[in-house]
C-alpha cells in the first residue's frame, strides 16, 4: 500500500465519519449558544410545572373488578404481554428475530422503568395513570376500560384504549376514546400517549455513532403539502414539536417503532435520559391537543418492527397491507445511503447473488471483495504505473530543485515543463483511487446496516454474528479506549496494513517519511475501527489482503521489465546528461520568449 493510497483511505474515513462528527459538533454548538437562556427559562417552566400539577389533580377510579395480572396477546408475528396496571404493554417480542439467542423485545426496559402506551393527563410526564384497567380480550384486539374522577375540578370521564392487530404486519392501531362530563383540558392539551423507556436490542452502552445508535425522525408537513424527513435535535434532552407531521420514529440500526396519528392532532414531544432503569432511555410521546369536546375519538397507528423494505413499502399501495393505508412514505424511516444509495443497490444485489451460490454471508462479503478488486485493477495499475513513472523522474527533480533552490517560480514552471517533455502526469495516480472512492464507501454503508447480516455467522466460535464485533474474550476489568472485550479481527487488519505498507515502502526511497504511515496510521485505524461490525471489518481485512497480493505482483511485474530493459554504463550516462540538456532548453526557451517581448511590434 503506497502512499496515495493510504492518503486516499484517510480521505474515505474523513468522510464517512465527518457527517455524524460535524453533527454532534453543530449539535453542542447550538446548546452551548441556548444555554444561558435556558437557565433563565427554567425557573419559570418550573413554576409552569407546578401550576399543572396542582390543575390536573389527583384521578381517582370508579371501580375494578378485572384482573390485575399481566396476559400475553399473539399474532403470527408478536407475543405482547399486556398490563391492565395502566393499559400498557411491558414486552413487545417479534418472533422472527432472536437477540443473544432469546426472542428480540421491542421494548427494552429496566427496574422500575415505565411501560409504554401509558396515558399522562395533559403533558404533565411525570405522573403517568397507571390505576388498573378492566379488559376484554377478541380474536384481533385487546379493549381496556376505565372509569377516572378527577379531584382537582371533579370532572368525570371515562377513558377505553383499544389495541387492535392484523395477521402478516408489523402495524397495530391504538385507539384512545374519552367521554367526559366537561371537556378535558390541561395548558392546552388533553391527554398524552407516550412509548417508553427505549427500543430493542439490548445494549450495555449506547455510542452515537454509526455502529449503534438510537434516532428520532420526523416526517414534517411542510406548507406545499409535502413531506420531509427530519432529525429531531434535542436540546437538554427533551424537544416538543408542534408543526404538522405525518409521523413521528424512533429507530435504532436495524429497527423502528413508527407512531402515525390517524385521527386527532397531535403533538410530538421526545426525551432521552441515562438516569432510567436501562443504560440509555429513548421516549417519544404523542400530545393530544384540546379541543374543548367533551367526546375524543383518536386513532394512532404503529409500525413496531424490522427497517425492511418489503414491510415498510407495503403502505404505499392499499392493496399492500392488512390496514388498507395508501400513500404512507415509511420506506424513508431507514438511515438512507444518501447520493450513493443507488450504488448500495448494486453491490447488495452482487452480495445476495453470492449468498444465494454459498449460504454464508461472511463468504459472500469475501467473494464481492474480490469481485470489486478485479474490476477496480486496471485503475490500481494505472495507479501503480503512474507512481512508478514519477518515481524514475526523481533524480531530475532533485537536480532541478538544486538549481532553482533560491527562486520557486521558475521551479514550477522547469518542473511542469520536465512533466510535459516526459509524457508524466503528475496527479495519475491520484485520480484512479478517487473514482474508487464511491465503491469503498457505499460497501461501507451497506456492510454496516445491511439487515441479512444481522445475526448472520461467518465462522462458529469465533464470528457468530457479522453485524457486530466479533468477540474471542471478556476480561474483567476495562482496558483505556477498547473496554473489556478482546476482538481479534481489528488486530489481524492492523497487522495487515503495517505489513502491506512496509512492503510497499521496501522500494521506496523514502522510508524515514514513511514511519508514520506505516506504523502511525494502522495503529489510528485500530482505534477507530476496533468496535465495527465484523463484517465491515472482514472487507477492510480482505480489502488489504488483495492489496498486498496486487502489489506484489505489480512489483514483480516492474522488476521484469526493469531487467529486460536494463541499461549499459554508456546509457545510463546519455540519460544522466539529459538533466542538465533539459534545464539548458527551459532556460534557452525563457530568453527567447523575453527578446521576443523586447522587440517592437510591427507596423501594419
Amino acid at each position: 500500500m503506497d502512499k496515495k493510497s493510504i492518503l486516499a483511505i484517510i480521505l474515505c474515513v474523513v468522510v464517512i465519519m465527518a457527517g455524524s462528527w460535524y453533527s454532534i459538533f453543530k449539535q453542542s454548538q447550538a446548546a452551548e449558544a441556548q444555554q444561558q437562556a435556558e437557565a433563565v427559562q427554567a425557573v419559570v417552566e418550573q413554576s409552569a410545572q407546578e401550576v399543572k400539577n396542582e390543575r390536573s389533580g389527583e384521578v381517582k377510579v370508579a371501580s375494578s373488578s378485572g384482573s390485575a395480572e399481566p396476559f400475553h396477546f399473539e399474532t403470527d408475528l408478536f407475543d405482547i404481554t399486556f398490563d391492565p396496571a395502566g393499559a400498557s404493554v411491558s414486552s413487545i417480542l417479534l418472533k422472527a428475530y432472536t437477540d443473544n439467542g432469546e426472542t428480540l423485545d421491542l421494548i427494552f426496559k429496566g427496574e422500575g422503568d415505565h411501560n409504554a402506551f401509558l396515558l399522562y393527563l395533559g403533558d404533565n410526564l411525570e405522573k403517568p395513570v397507571t390505576d388498573v384497567f378492566n379488559y376484554t380480550v377478541g380474536q384481533d384486539r385487546v379493549i381496556f376500560t376505565q372509569t377516572f374522577t378527577d379531584s382537582g375540578t371533579g370532572n368525570k370521564f371515562t377513558v377505553t384504549k383499544t389495541f387492535q392487530f392484523k395477521q402478516g404486519d408489523y402495524m397495530f392501531k391504538v385507539s384512545v376514546d374519552i367521554v367526559s362530563d366537561s371537556p378535558l383540558d390541561f395548558d392546552g392539551y388533553a391527554y398524552t400517549l407516550g412509548f417508553e423507556p427505549q427500543i430493542g436490542p439490548t445494549f450495555t452502552q449506547m455510542k452515537n455513532d454509526n455502529y449503534n445508535y438510537r434516532r428520532f425522525y420526523i416526517s414534517s408537513i411542510k406548507s406545499n403539502g409535502k413531506n420531509k424527513k427530519l432529525q429531531a435535535k434535542l436540546t437538554k434532552n427533551r424537544i416538543l414539536y408542534e408543526d404538522p407531521f405525518s409521523w413521528v420514529d424512533l429507530t435504532g440500526k436495524y429497527f423502528s417503532v413508527v407512531a402515525m396519528p390517524e385521527v386527532g392532532q397531535f403533538d410530538f414531544i421526545a426525551t432521552q435520559s441515562d438516569e432510567a432503569g436501562v443504560p440509555l432511555s429513548s421516549n417519544f410521546f404523542l400530545a393530544r391537543n384540546s379541543d374543548g369536546e367533551t367526546t375524543i375519538k383518536d386513532e394512532v397507528y404503529y409500525y413496531c418492527g424490522p427497517q425492511l423494505k418489503k414491510y415498510l413499502s407495503t403502505y404505499y399501495v392499499a392493496e399492500n397491507n392488512a390496514w388498507g393505508l395508501r400513500g404512507r412514505n415509511l420506506d424513508t424511516v431507514a438511515d438512507g445511503a444518501s447520493w450513493l444509495g443507488w450504488l448500495e443497490t448494486v453491490l447488495k444485489w452482487f452480495l445476495d447473488m453470492f449468498y444465494a451460490v454459498i449460504p454464508n454471508y461472511g463468504v459472500a462479503i469475501i467473494l464481492t471483495t474480490v469481485l470489486i478488486k478485479l474490476l477496480t485493477y486496471p485503475l490500481t495499475r494505472k495507479s501503480t504505473e503512474s507512481s512508478a513513472k514519477m518515481a524514475m523522474l526523481a533524480p531530475k527533480m532533485e537536480a532541478l530543485k538544486e538549481r532553482y533552490k533560491d527562486n520557486q517560480e521558475k521551479l514550477n514552471q522547469a518542473t511542469m515543463e520536465l512533466y510535459k517533455e516526459e509524457g508524466v502526469n503528475p496527479m495519475g495516480g491520484c485520480l484512479p483511487l478517487l473514482i474508487q472512492f464511491p465503491i469503498l464507501i457505499a460497501f461501507y454503508g451497506l456492510l454496516n446496516k445491511h439487515f441479512e447480516l444481522r445475526g448472520a455467522m461467518f465462522i462458529p466460535g469465533w464470528i457468530p454474528d457479522l453485524s457486530i464485533p466479533d468477540t474471542v474474550l471478556t476480561l474483567g476489568f476495562n482496558i483505556p479506549l477498547l473496554g473489556n472485550q478482546i476482538h481479534l479481527l481489528p488486530i489481524l487488519y492492523t497487522i495487515s496494513m503495517i505489513y502491506s505498507s512496509k512492503l510497499t515502502s521496501a522500494n521506496n526511497n523514502q522510508q524515514s517519511s514513511m514511519k508514520f504511515m506505516t506504523y502511525g496510521l494502522p495503529i489510528i485505524f485500530f482505534f477507530v475501527l476496533y468496535n465495527a461490525p465484523s463484517g465491515l471489518i472482514l472487507y477492510w481485512s480482505m480489502q488489504n489482503l488483495l492489496s498486498m497480493l496486487m502489489q506484489v505482483y505489480m512489483n514483480k511485474r516492474m522488476k521484469e521489465g526493469k531487467t529486460t530493459s536494463r541499461l549499459t554504463r554508456q546509457q545510463k550516462k546519455e540519460e544522466e546528461a539529459k538533466v542538465p540538456e533539459a534545464i539548458r532548453r527551459f532556460e534557452e526557451k525563457k530568453r527567447r520568449q523575453a527578446l521576443e517581448a523586447k522587440k517592437p511590434a510591427k507596423k501594419k
